[in-house]
């Protein structure tokens, strides 16, 4: 019997695009990294004002421990506090900390002015629960995530740093709140997603799809704030930017608090879905786009329907306290959503529900098209062997 020489195509790995594609995305990320340097050179802010003091002139910020609470001293109360050099001061009650809920060994801190006896609390003194807290964050992150945990840590680093040493001091010498937003959407989306996920076609696949997604947060967060008549200088912490800043644009201030707020949502969603096309993708290599596309998709709106009310509930999380007060008052659920403090943050919740919801088939078909089929298979060759 003859025997038959098989030639096979073999599809296992990664699939890759083809250059003409790699082209294609090099050229646009170019754009964009070029279009985001020159946004932050034109917006780095390099007048910023020098820090004021926050405590009192002469004052002190002093730590220590509580060694006695005193309830009954014929007035508010005082705490006994054991100062880290050895010495010990009486700090009066303070109704934001009820002397009823401070227990011996507490870390306080607290303010001491030349020439008086005792000291003024401040404040708790949060720092080592705090670290433990990050401690096991980022024990857990590692121990899951393993390398992309100590990459997505150290982006997460970068972009707070970010945030710190750009957008912020550019926000209070009033340089314009929306390219600073943009500029510090596309610093933090370059740095979090390439250092989480790696340089890849798939990687920046998601990431044109963030950018698309900002886009529409933008624009629409840009059209909404005037046509609801949003007045952010309501809040009683943005009240206080008029005094403190100059010629600050409190509307802007919200716009950007709208666009950087909508940057994590977005990136969730499309690395999900690009990281659902290029899986389906090797998985049935000859499949058509529309196959991809209609398979990726019913992973979107899964994702669709999950998301949306974790936004939401997010912002019941935050806004508990003023919820719960609103409820004691004799109106309905509409005029509540309407009035400003809670509408500001009702419409940044839709600003951002439109934009992930768009952003899904948006990145979906992009990544549907960029990850093109793989010509089928030849025929099987058979060779005779004399």
């Amino acid at each position: 019997m003859e025997p038959e020489l098989v030639t096979t195509h073999d599809h296992g790995g990664p699939v890759r695009a083809s250059r003409h594609t790699q082209l294609i995305l090099g050229i646009v990320m170019a754009i964009l990294v070029a279009a985001t340097a020159v946004g932050a050179v034109l917006l780095w802010p390099h007048d910023v004002p020098a820090k004021q003091p926050w405590l009192d002139p002469g004052a002190t910020l002093v730590t220590g421990s509580v060694v006695e609470v005193v309830p009954n001293d014929g007035q508010t109360g005082h705490l006994v506090v054991q100062l880290d050099d050895g010495s010990r001061v009486e700090v009066p009650g303070d109704p934001s900390a009820p002397l009823s809920e401070v227990h011996l060994g507490q870390r306080v801190q607290a303010m001491t002015l030349p020439g008086q006896p005792g000291a003024y609390f401040i404040d708790y003194e949060r720092t080592a629960p705090m670290l433990a807290l990050l401690a096991v964050f980022v024990a857990v992150v590692i121990a899951v995530a393993r390398w992309k945990g100590v990459a997505a840590l150290v982006g997460l680093a970068a972009a707070l740093t970010i945030v710190w040493t750009f957008t912020l001091p550019a926000l209070s010498i009033a340089r314009n709140p929306l390219g600073v937003a943009l500029v510090t959407a596309s610093l933090v989306m370059f740095v979090v997603v390439y250092l989480a996920h790696g340089i890849s076609v798939k990687t920046t696949t998601a990431l044109i799809g963030t950018f698309l997604g900002i886009a529409v947060v933008a624009g629409l967060a840009w059209w909404a704030i005037p046509a609801t008549s949003l007045t952010p200088l309501q809040d009683e912490v943005m009240g206080q930017l008029p005094s403190q800043f100059p010629g600050i644009d409190a509307r802007g201030i919200l716009l950007c608090g709208m666009v950087l707020a909508g940057v994590g949502v977005l990136n969730d969603v499309t690395i999900t879905q690009a990281s659902a096309v290029w899986e389906l993708r090797e998985a049935a290599p000859t499949a058509s786009r529309r196959t991809i596309f209609g398979s990726a998709m019913r992973i979107g709106r899964d994702h669709i329907a999950s998301t949306v009310y974790t936004i939401a509930f997010a912002y019941v999380g935050t806004a508990l306290a003023l919820l719960l007060l609103s409820s004691r008052l004799n109106f309905t659920i509409l005029q509540l959503l309407t009035f400003n403090t809670v509408a500001q943050e009702v419409i940044a919740t839709l600003v951002a529900s439109i934009a992930l919801v768009a952003a899904i088939p948006l990145t979906t078909a992009l990544a549907a098209w960029l990850a093109a089929p793989m010509p089928p298979e030849p025929a099987p060759a058979r060779a005779i062997i004399d």
